[in-house]
């Protein structure tokens, strides 16, 4: 794992970005936990707070499980991510159009 500096791109996502490659190329697998969050910010030689603030993202993409007292452990793979996120957009589309979390799960059980 890398961090380049120079680059324009924030360093919580490129520490983000290198976890992420490391899920998709197989290094990491669902239900394998990730090392502390200080030994990775001591291995790329920055701060635990942008380590973390990477792996909550991770999280929040549905990649990353948060259990206490067993640490960091990868949930899912890109491809369940792409589901999450296209979900997550579907439920902002409905809020928009004044559909509750209820209504768009009854519609979406319509469906074939």
């Amino acid at each position: 794992m890398r961090v380049d500096r120079s680059e324009s791109t924030a360093v919580f996502e490129q520490v983000a970005a290198e976890i992420r490659r490391a899920i998709l190329d197989g290094e990491a697998r669902p239900g394998e936990r990730l090392p502390p969050a200080k030994d990775l910010a001591a291995e790329l030689g920055v701060n635990a707070n942008t380590v973390l603030r990477a792996l909550r993202l991770l999280r929040d993409e549905g990649l990353l499980e948060f259990r206490r007292g067993r640490g960091v452990s990868v949930a899912g793979t890109p491809e369940r991510t792409a589901v999450l996120t296209a979900a997550r957009e579907l439920i902002d589309v409905a809020r928009r159009h004044g559909y509750r979390r209820e209504e768009l799960l009854r519609m979406i059980e319509t469906l074939p």
